[in-house]
């Protein structure tokens, strides 16, 4: 079956997903189903992003059709062994901001793709260099941008993104939120 003619349901309200989705010609519809997006405190970092994306594919699972393959994804920032999520508000986004600043963190973003028959998960990771940023720059930011559905409180594709990220080392899609060189790959052989 031709990749691009594949029916992909997407297990995400991400904007961002969706956009690079269709950036890359997919053919796909948007299925979600509300999951907790709890783990066990005790599990691995690394894996949390895929345990996630796991979840995200098997809540929806019940309404798969022959030929259609579900695709979830989670994306989580790590710094100092601690993953800095989604902010719940205007402070905790301005804090996380200040912790990245001038620092290297990583982000993970996990993946799964689930039919009745199969299941694969896989996971993106880049290493992104944040520059200084002062108190009047991370401001900025938080007031104009939209922070709050963002893990770390920023978006690449954001400002923070275009004028304060130094180097990358991973892909900019997998920051952005789906490692599409991965998926792509992946779903080649799925």
């Amino acid at each position: 079956m031709d990749i691009f003619q594949r029916k992909i349901l997407l297990a995400s309200k991400s904007p961002r997903r969706k956009q690079l989705l269709e950036e890359g010609g997919f053919h796909f519809e948007i299925r979600i189903q509300d999951v907790e997006e709890n783990f066990s405190d005790d599990m691995p970092i690394e894996q949390v992003p895929e345990f996630l994306a796991r979840k995200k594919a098997r809540a929806i699972l019940p309404d798969i059709q022959e030929g259609e393959v579900i695709l979830a994804a989670d994306s989580i920032v790590i710094l100092n062994k601690k993953i800095y999520g989604k902010p719940q508000n205007r402070a905790e986004a301005f804090t996380t901001l200040q912790k990245l600043s001038n620092n290297i963190h990583r982000v993970i973003t996990g993946v799964c793709l689930l039919t009745n028959e199969k299941e694969r998960c896989f996971s993106g990771i880049s290493d992104v260099h944040i520059a200084p940023l002062s108190e009047e720059e991370i401001s900025y930011y938080v007031d104009n941008f939209q922070p709050y559905d963002k893990a770390g409180s920023y978006g690449i594709q954001e400002w923070i993104g275009l004028c304060k990220v130094a180097r990358i080392e991973g892909t900019y899609t997998n920051i952005m939120g789906l490692p599409m060189d991965l998926v792509y790959k992946e779903l080649m052989v799925f």
